[in-house]
């Protein structure tokens, strides 16, 4: 029986990667803020799948919850062949009306963090040769619109570069770039979503579904729908100004900064 370690796992995508991954019979180590929620979902997954559901409390924002994670990760007593690094949160206001603290924690638990886990779990799956990595990033990775697109752009260009860099190893890394779904992320970073389309509105099971499916084909970078997919196909094919412009708009009005 394999080890998936999950960052963020108390809500949303990551939740949705927990279910999946303990319905396919693997042992889970949940990681995220809230212990109580985090022994909740332990003992659900456990009681409904049989599988041994461990949870690590560590805010991903601070030194000492990144090295806790890096010291599970690097435990070759107890390998992890898959690292989900979902954690991720929004800032509500436009560059320059976010604090520079609020800034630097946004970077922290979306860039090193995912730096420093990604390191930790891959040098352990190299010298097994076998694991994979998902880093969850965004589409809004793909425009130009301030902090929270450019640390998943970072997210994005890490993961795949890591991923040629191991190639033939047997660790396989895959950046995941999902759309709007439905989770806390908005809530939590006081966003209104009335306003957000619903065909934009993606499943967080489905999304996983997809995902797993294209880290098994081996790809290093999932679009998990096809109507996302279709609108990234728009944005390379646009000019950056005009892109510029554009994502400016929607980001005011549908996403974080």
């Amino acid at each position: 029986m394999t080890t998936a370690l999950i960052t963020g796992a108390t809500a949303g995508i990551g939740a949705a990667f927990a279910r999946r991954l303990a319905a396919d019979g693997r042992d889970v180590v949940l990681v995220a803020r809230d212990g109580k929620r985090l022994r909740e979902q332990a003992t659900e997954l456990h009681d409904r799948h049989g599988i041994e559901a461990e949870v690590l409390v560590a805010d991903l924002a601070e030194e000492d919850g990144i090295a806790a994670v890096e010291d599970r990760l690097s435990d070759r007593k107890r390998p992890v062949d898959l690292l989900v690094n979902n954690a991720g949160f929004g800032n509500k206001g436009r560059f320059l009306e976010v604090s520079m603290a609020d800034e630097l924690r946004m970077l922290k638990v979306h860039c090193e963090a995912v730096l420093r886990l990604t390191s930790a779990a891959t040098a352990s799956m190299r010298d097994r040769g076998r694991g994979g990595v998902v880093n969850v990033a965004s589409v809004a990775a793909f425009v130009p619109r301030g902090t929270y697109g450019a640390s998943k752009a970072w997210v994005v260009q890490f993961t795949q570069g890591a991923a040629r860099d191991l190639a033939g190893s047997g660790v396989r890394l895959m950046a995941l770039c999902p759309g709007f779904v439905r989770t806390e992320f908005h809530e939590r970073a006081g966003m209104g979503t009335d306003n957000i389309p619903g065909w934009m509105w993606l499943d967080a099971d489905k999304l996983v579904a997809s995902a797993l499916a294209d880290l098994a084909r081996g790809r290093t970078l999932s679009v998990p729908d096809p109507r996302y997919k279709a609108l990234m196909g728009v944005v390379k094919l646009a000019p950056r100004n005009l892109l510029g412009g554009v994502s400016s708009r929607a980001g005011r009005k549908y996403g974080p900064q």
